[in-house]
């Protein structure tokens, strides 16, 4: 219903510039983004911008309602706040979502989005439908410091940490790309999300709790924390903080069984070793056998997918009790990739001797190998064509100077 209530407003003339809360990545044009502020931060910001403390109150409910309930970017088709204060919104606040520089969509289903920030800064996302979910794989940093070696990302430098906004941004455009506004649980595509893109999310603690409160908000996006996994790399410091203040799934990257492969491909076991981070699993808040840890596990041709390492696999599992599922991941080659997969018959065997174990250890069906799925890859493959492209446009300015 059409708001009639009359409230004051800022005299309209000159616009303040309104501080920017913080981690929000600053706008050229000077407006803050809301996507990704909390409830009481949209309020501070409306106050900020002049409105009387009552006014921004109801404001913010509102507002937060048409974002994260309705999927609305624009202040027009809020039609519970009074028309005359839409351009005063408009000129100072923004509904944003990540600008799309390529999307591809792989004969599987799958979906991989090339996404750029306001500042420059580019960063992925992928959508994975199956037949009973569709999982969203989410990026919390621009790059990586963890220099994985079997990892594409890991040959990226770190640029910076995502904020909120920039996490649950990804959230946003990805609803909006399935179709899935108003927000309820029936029906949806979007099911389940993974914090496995571009980063170690640990790294980026603050912004990914508070994206994914976001996210978990009863009356907004409503995802329960039990569809919600966060991958680390074995940040030990963070995890029990991540059980306590998230309280999402955990995954853990574990991919070898001995110091000398982990030290390796997984570089921050140098500095918190397999048992230090197999002991934060099992201390982690909230596991039990029905919330599982997962371990990744990808196979990586006689580098640690021999019989020895599958038994020693279950070993280290055993030893710390650990609630465990084991998902064994083909790897998944890019160019320049020291290691190759391994054979079929190879992971079949591994996890034939982890299942005998009593743990599950499923093979990933590999997806969207046609699409730059690997991560990273989009983000390297568009970035050489603008390198292209930059050398095409120098040539012909030499050409017409000649």
């Amino acid at each position: 219903m059409q708001q009639t209530e009359q409230l004051s407003m800022p005299m309209p003339g000159h616009i303040d510039p309104v501080p920017v809360p913080r981690d929000t990545a600053p706008r050229a044009d000077g407006r803050v983004d809301l996507i990704g502020l909390p409830r009481e931060e949209i309020r501070a910001a409306l106050e900020a911008a002049g409105m009387t403390p009552k006014q921004a109150k109801l404001r913010a409910k509102q507002l937060w309602h048409w974002m994260y309930n309705r999927g609305a970017t624009d202040f027009t088709a809020m039609t519970d706040i009074a028309k005359a204060q839409h351009p005063w919104l408009a000129e100072r606040f923004v509904v944003g979502r990540p600008d799309v520089v390529e999307a591809q969509v792989s004969t599987d289903g799958t979906r991989k989005w090339l996404l750029r920030s306001p500042d420059g800064q580019d960063y992925e996302m992928v959508f994975i439908p199956d037949a009973d979910r569709g999982t969203l794989c989410v990026s919390s940093q621009v790059g990586c410091t963890l220099n994985c070696r079997f990892c594409h990302t890991g040959t990226m430098r770190l640029v910076r940490n995502l904020t909120a906004g920039e996490i649950v941004g990804q959230v946003m455009l990805a609803r909006d790309s399935l179709g899935e506004w108003p927000s309820q649980p029936e029906g949806r595509m979007l099911t389940n999300i993974v914090m496995m893109g571009m980063g170690e999310p640990l790294y980026n603690f603050d912004n990914v709790r508070d994206a994914l409160k976001l996210v978990m908000d009863g009356d907004g996006l409503a995802l329960s924390k039990r569809r919600i996994t966060l991958s680390t790399s074995g940040v030990v410091p963070q995890m029990e903080r991540c059980g306590q203040e998230i309280g999402v799934n955990l995954a853990v990257s574990l991919h070898a069984v001995t110091k000398e492969v982990r030290d390796e491909i997984v570089p921050i076991n140098r500095k918190y070793g397999i048992e230090q981070v197999l002991q934060a699993c099992a201390d982690y808040p909230g596991a039990n056998n029905a919330r599982r840890i997962t371990f990744e596990y990808v196979m990586l041709k006689d580098k640690n997918d021999s019989d020895a390492d599958a038994r020693e696999l279950v070993r280290l599992l055993r030893k710390y009790k650990l609630p465990a599922k084991v998902n064994l991941i083909p790897f998944n080659p890019w160019p320049g990739a020291p290691y190759e997969c391994s054979d079929p018959d190879r992971i079949r065997s591994f996890s034939n001797i982890v299942f005998e174990a009593g743990i599950s250890a499923p093979v990933r069906t590999p997806r969207g190998r046609d699409i730059d799925a690997a991560c990273g890859q989009l983000k390297t493959a568009a970035e050489k064509k603008s390198r292209a492209e930059l050398d095409r446009m120098a040539e012909e300015k030499l050409a017409a100077l000649g």
